[in-house]
């Protein structure tokens, strides 16, 4: 697979893409105003212990507390608190499993009490940031767990041979340099030699030794550690021999971006190249229109078919159609193959969305079991180049397919978009029709009125010219009393849905 990083940041908000064959995979954008707390470490207090949620709501001093759950706190050993779960902020194909914390959180948590967290997922408009008392610190090759003494592999290297190398190797390189806690070798570290590991152990060991100085004077809550930057974190994460060129517009990043990768990929320096045409980054390179595209509920496919994507509070929910593909034989070969393409397109829209929790795909049904087996192939075969931790069930009877996604920043909607304040966000507006309806009843509300009475009604002109087709129709003289008269004004400054009702006297 042929990879490309685009960096853009001619302007105060940094973005950065990621194409795989030319094609646009995924997104990262970071604001000034916005930058994520993801990784950040804390000293937080807690506020409210819930005993019936086994969780506690803690201020980390970000305006809205932040949730912490038992299955997400440090098991207890001796004087020193062992940390339990995966590390927070970072794809889970890197991090080990671990038993859940013994125990319940009433005993282990009291209001008022201080401890260190870090930010395992951002927070949402309806929800504060998620924590995790599990403290990681991820590098290019290696994430360190300061207290929790286990080593690892990362899932994604396979070859049982290099596994065991590694193993032997990271448990040496700890050993040796006589580092509390332990490690986990990312899939960049695959095939590398000691030498590479120690240097970037003893600069993760050292971030840690500078968060717990700071935590030890400073006051709660307060902010130890910030995760590094959407440049450092791609580069750091994403850079490797698969990556055949970095653009950057911007000369203080194309700076950044040399030395960065001059001191973790060295001898990748010469693919790194400044853009210096006319026209901006992202529109030459036509990821622009991608970006505008995966905003739309709606996404072609290029046999015609469609894909319908539309995301809820409880789920996201995926809708496969035929559209315009009619195919040249038989039916069931026509839905494979839009059912296969999908598949490809759903998946990369999932990564460029960044689209978490329960994912429900309606693949048009098929008839034969090898049909269904070849489709679900395909979608796990795409989901196994997404960096996040993922599930893919299997397609149940009515042709559904669950899969689970690990969430832990918004989704380039909510980072992009705010809700319709017309709508609230339901992509959904009264009809002209309803709103007449809702204003008669509103008028026979106001009970008998005086002979001669004008009620004025006015409305946004989208109703108003409704009325002109449809008003003789919709509203009967004889609902009111004698002389009184239901005018409607249009008036562009109210929303589709408003109207307002004016009782005025005859002259």
């Amino acid at each position: 697979m042929r990879r490309e990083i685009l960096i853009d940041c001619a302007t105060p908000e940094t973005r950065i893409a990621l194409l795989e064959d030319d094609v646009l995979t995924e997104v990262f954008v970071e604001r000034p105003s916005g930058r994520g707390i993801t990784g950040n470490i804390y000293k937080g207090r807690v506020g409210n212990v819930l005993p019936g949620m086994q969780a506690a709501f803690v201020d980390i001093g970000t305006g809205r507390d932040a949730f912490l759950h038992m299955q997400d706190l440090e098991s207890p050993a001796g004087d020193v608190e062992l940390l339990e779960t995966g590390p927070a902020g970072n794809p889970m194909p890197d991090g080990v499993g671990a038993p859940p914390a013994p125990g319940r959180i009433e005993d282990r948590l009291k209001a008022g009490q201080e401890l260190l967290v870090q930010v395992s997922k951002d927070p949402v408009p309806e929800k504060g940031a998620r924590l995790t008392s599990l403290v990681s610190f991820p590098g290019r090759l290696l994430v360190y767990l300061p207290n929790h003494p286990q080593n690892g592999i990362s899932r994604r290297i396979e070859d049982p041979t290099e596994r065991e190398r590694l193993q032997g190797l990271i448990q040496g390189v700890a050993r040796d340099l006589g580092l509390p806690g332990g490690f986990i070798v990312r899939t960049a570290g695959e095939g590398r030699a000691t030498r590479e590991f120690v240097p970037e152990a003893l600069t993760l060991a050292a971030t840690w030794d500078d968060v717990r100085r700071r935590a030890e004077g400073a006051q709660s809550p307060s902010l130890l550690h910030q995760e590094s930057s959407a440049v450092t974190k791609v580069l750091r994460d994403v850079l490797g021999e698969d990556v055949q060129r970095i653009v950057v517009e911007g000369d203080a990043a194309l700076r950044e971006v040399q030395e960065l990768v001059s001191r973790i990929e060295p001898a990748l320096g010469s693919r790194i190249h400044g853009h210096a045409g006319p026209e901006p980054l992202f529109e030459a390179r036509g990821v622009q229109h991608h970006l505008e595209r995966a905003l739309r509920s709606r996404v072609w496919l290029k046999s015609g078919g469609s894909i319908v994507i539309q995301s809820t509070e409880a789920l996201v929910a995926v809708d496969v159609n035929t559209g315009k593909y009619t195919g040249t034989r038989r039916l069931e070969e026509t839905i494979l193959r839009t059912n296969l393409e999908a598949a490809v397109e759903i998946v990369r829209q999932i990564r460029l969305r960044d689209l978490g929790g329960i994912i429900v795909i309606d693949f048009i049904d098929m008839e034969t079991q090898a049909s269904k087996d070849e489709v679900l192939l395909a979608l796990q075969s795409e989901m196994r180049r997404d960096r996040a931790k993922s599930r893919v069930l299997q397609i149940s009877e009515f042709g559904l397919v669950e899969i689970t996604r690990q969430r832990t920043k918004r989704s380039l909607e909510r980072l992009l978009c705010l809700p319709c304040p017309t709508c609230s966000g339901s992509g959904r507006l009264k009809s002209p029709e309803t709103i007449v309806y809702e204003i008669l009843r509103e008028v026979r509300r106001l009970g008998r009125l005086e002979a001669a009475t004008r009620v004025v009604a006015r409305v946004h002109p989208e109703v108003a010219s409704f009325l002109e087709e449809k008003r003789p129709g919709l509203i009967d003289p004889e609902a009111f009393p004698a002389r009184t008269r239901l005018e409607f004004e249009a008036d562009a400054a109210l929303r589709h849905g408003q109207f307002t009702l004016t009782l005025k006297e005859e002259d």
